[in-house]
């Protein structure tokens, strides 16, 4: 069936101006509004797919660009007479340009009783990348600067730090990076008096998933997620009940909320949606607090309930929305345990490292922009000087590989700035941004190489500074001094001052460019912020890790 534009619109303004949603906040592994009535996630996926790439060879691709749903009113009021006929009480949105002004959609999903579960990161070069993981000033800058946007809105009810970082054992050596991420956002939430979630999306997995789980709702509040999200495609047809369960057993005792944060199997069409029955029944309430369907828009791939017309002003829904809205709107909510019962919070115990886990309990530091700073001041000689490219992210990559390879020829080495999840360790320029990185690798390496002219060019893309140490030494010293000056530990972000919001990767609204979410259940990339110091950070927030010793290339 159709809606008109107008009648869209329509319904959205009514929407507007009605009281502010109540409060959703965790008791025990359970979540209650501020009644003591129990909460449930009965939800959508709403953001168009990006641009992705076929080739991938991780078979998790990236989107390179994206449209913010959350700017774009007109489809807002397009869309939420759909989203009130699903009966949906939440979406999943996955990226946001922080830049632009959500107001119109904010309040007209609040208006209709809608939540937002809103991903911190972007797509392409701001977020913990799964191949090379790190925290840095750059992406607590995009998170914190994502939030402080958010803010004022009364239906955010998650901030996920992350999406499907981790997809194999090898990778849980990101869990440390995703664990600090959770501990300074929530250390900021709770420094701006927000009530807001602070959770992580999780792919499926046979041996590390449990493990990953655990360790990111262990040890302490202050470093636990709130919330546990997982992308869960088991169901898929008619199935049954059977299908979930390893998942039932698996997080019996899990301490904190959970729910399905994407589900809708597509491999044997049609979707019969019959899973909602048995996500929000006695079978499963217990251990899960719903779920978000995927997906509203469209994909490459086959997901996706709706058409949107050419022009961007009409929706035509499928059988598949319309047998989603018959389940949700099946749905009533068990208000069981009472909060009263619910028990007070605790924490998992951490999982003990295995070859199906690899992360260490200790953590990296929090990112902070003085020691970076300090170092980029008065310890670099050679920095990196390439303005001109729109994305330097790739020659950051190559020149950092190249310089950190070279420099192990020279007996130096680029621990300093390297970060290692597995084994705990953490340079003390490790939370610097790509671009310091990048600089500090070059100037170490044209000191090595006695200051010769041609060791700080690299074809092009470096340059010596009039303000250079005056010797060797001197830089050693200073950068030293830096360190000392800023010792690595735990404190809560400030505001991001020297940086503002990038629009680099998203579209305004009514733009050509694509939207979001690769196909649904693998985005964890970002676009990031725009350094006050150089343009070139906007592009360069990609995190190049250190992998043996030498910095890999992405």
């Amino acid at each position: 069936m159709r809606f008109s534009q107008a009648f869209a619109a329509a319904a959205a303004l009514v929407a507007v101006g009605v009281s502010a949603l109540p409060k959703v906040t965790r008791t025990g592994r359970y979540l209650y509004q501020e009644d003591g009535t129990r909460f449930y996630i009965k939800g959508i996926a709403y953001q168009e797919q990006g641009t992705v790439s076929s080739n991938d060879p991780s078979g998790f691709p990236e989107p390179t660009d994206y449209i913010d749903p959350l700017s774009d009113a007109n489809g807002c009021n397009r869309d939420l007479p759909y989203l009130k006929q699903l009966g949906v009480n939440a979406i999943r949105v996955y990226s946001v340009n922080s830049a632009l002004n959500h107001d119109s959609c904010m309040q007209a999903l609040s208006g209709a009783g809608i939540y937002v579960i809103l991903d911190l990161a972007l797509p392409v070069n701001g977020s913990i990348d799964r191949a090379s993981p790190a925290w840095t000033t750059n992406l607590l800058d995009l998170y914190v600067g994502t939030i402080d946007a958010f803010s004022k809105y009364d239906n955010v009810l998650a901030y996920n730090v992350g999406n499907e970082v981790v997809i194999d054992p090898a990778g849980t050596v990101a869990a440390p990076f995703i664990k600090a991420a959770a501990r300074d956002v929530k250390a900021y939430l709770k420094s701006k008096g927000s009530s807001a979630l602070v959770s992580f999306a999780s792919t499926d997995g046979d041996t590390w998933r449990t493990a990953l789980a655990e360790y990111l709702a262990c040890d302490t509040d202050a470093t636990s997620i709130d919330l546990y999200g997982f992308n869960n495609y088991r169901w898929c047809g008619a199935g049954s009940l059977a299908n979930y369960n390893s998942v039932l057993s698996d997080f019996q005792n899990f301490p904190i909320p959970a729910y399905f944060s994407e589900f809708g199997c597509i491999k044997s069409p049609p979707r019969l949606w019959t899973e909602v029955a048995v996500l929000f029944g006695e079978e499963m309430v217990d251990n899960w607090s719903g779920g978000v369907a995927f997906s509203y828009f469209p994909t490459a791939d086959g997901f996706g309930m709706v058409t949107i017309s050419s022009d961007g002003s009409s929706v035509t829904t499928s059988d598949d929305f319309n047998r989603l809205q018959t389940q949700y709107t099946s749905v009533s909510f068990i208000n069981s345990p009472t909060q009263s019962v619910a028990g007070s919070n605790t924490q998992a115990t951490c999982p003990a490292k295995s070859d199906a886990f690899l992360g260490s309990t200790t953590l990296p530091p929090t990112p902070v922009h003085n020691v970076c700073n300090c170092l980029e001041k008065n310890a670099f000689s050679c920095v990196f000087s390439n303005t001109n490219s729109k994305n330097t992210s790739p020659i950051i990559g190559t020149l950092l590989n190249y310089a950190c390879s070279q420099l192990g020829t020279l007996g130096g080495s680029c621990l300093p700035i390297g970060a290692d999840g597995g084994a705990g360790t953490y340079g003390p320029f490790s939370v610097c941004d790509p671009s310091t990185k990048l600089s500090y690798a070059l100037s170490e390496y044209y000191e090595l190489s006695n200051r010769q002219a041609a060791s700080c060019n690299f074809d092009g893309n470096a340059t010596v500074i009039s303000t250079a140490p005056a010797s060797a030494q001197a830089a050693d010293a200073a950068a030293s001094s830096c360190a000392s000056a800023n010792p690595a530990g735990t404190q809560v972000p400030s505001d991001p001052t020297s940086t503002s919001p990038s629009t680099q990767g998203a579209a305004s609204p009514g733009a050509t460019q694509s939207g979001s979410i690769s196909n649904g259940t693998k985005n964890n990339g970002a676009a990031g912020f725009v350094d006050a110091r150089s343009a070139l950070i906007a592009v360069a927030a990609s995190v190049i890790g250190l992998a043996g010793g030498m910095f890999v290339l992405l």
